[in-house]
């Protein structure tokens, strides 16, 4: 609490978010033709992800147990670190040359603990 009495807010999941822009953003693009230097990085992001993802699992665990109307979905974070991680392995693995299922990522992580209006009219 500040001193005027006002709740301070947690700011865990801000600096979770800006952890992994700069994560996904420091490795620099790989020169054309150079496929080693690109699975080095690629591996290297591959490393980050799974940092952040602990980082994300150690956040989760030690929130505050007190429910607000918002709240971050790690769960929701947890499966799209997942499925960029997946494939990141095939990219490096490939058991063929096409790319397999372009299913976009999750995104808002944002959750209301209250019903919307829409819900709660039916």
């Amino acid at each position: 609490m500040t001193t005027t009495g006002k709740r301070t807010t947690d700011c865990r999941a801000p600096v979770l978010a800006l952890v992994l822009a700069v994560a996904l953003a420091s490795t620099p693009p790989a020169l054309a033709g150079d496929a080693a230097v690109e699975h080095a990085q690629l591996a290297a992001l591959a490393r980050q992800l799974d940092l952040i993802d602990r980082l994300a699992e150690h956040v989760a665990s030690t929130a505050p147990q007190e429910r607000t109307r918002y709240h971050f979905d790690y769960a929701r974070l947890h499966q799209d670190i997942e499925r960029i991680r997946q494939g990141l392995h095939d990219y490096l693995t490939p058991q063929r040359a096409q790319p397999r299922d372009p299913v976009e990522l999750l995104g808002d992580y944002r959750q209301s603990n209250r019903p919307s209006d829409e819900e709660a009219t039916q």
